[in-house]
């Protein structure tokens, strides 16, 4: 028998969110990092385009910070995403990054920030009966409904990829 998930920090704030929102917070950590969708897949055994990578924008002015969940094996293209949310967008740095949701590149997860983002749903997304989403760290990832993506979040879910 295993031990159970110690959890502490960022992961544990994901783990709260999940549970507070009444959603399975079965949280996965693993040995090396899954800081790519392409390590976190690997590590899963799932598709590519099963995992859902938080990449996070900034509006123009920097006053909010914008959350782009997309298919792992999507490129985003920014317009769209200024499409969906109705105002442009910039790109985010590491250092606003961790200030905005409290998390490090390659840990952002869908719920659990400091501040609320304006967030935007991949559509891909949605025809898989699960994917797996970041959990606060970069060897942590969870299993998820994607269709439960838009109540958890409350995104917009819109056509992001790049062409």
């Amino acid at each position: 028998m295993t031990a159970p998930l110690k959890l502490k920090g960022s992961v544990k704030r994901v783990h709260d969110a999940l549970v507070a929102a009444g959603y399975q917070a079965e949280i996965v950590r693993f040995g090396d990092s899954a800081r790519t969708s392409e390590e976190a897949a690997a590590a899963v055994g799932c598709e590519l385009a099963q995992i859902g990578k938080s990449l996070v924008f900034r509006t123009e002015n920097g006053d909010r910070p914008v959350l782009v969940i997309a298919s792992g094996a999507n490129r985003v293209d920014p317009d769209r995403v200024a499409d969906a949310l109705g105002e442009a967008i910039a790109r985010a740095d590491a250092g606003y990054v961790r200030t905005k949701t409290g998390f490090a590149i390659g840990g952002v997860a869908p719920l659990g920030h400091k501040e609320q983002p304006l967030t935007v749903i991949d559509a891909d997304l949605l025809g898989f009966s699960e994917i797996w989403a970041a959990a606060g760290a970069p060897d942590a990832v969870f299993r998820l409904d994607p269709a439960h993506l838009e109540t958890m979040t409350g995104g917009t879910v819109a056509d992001v990829k790049l062409d």
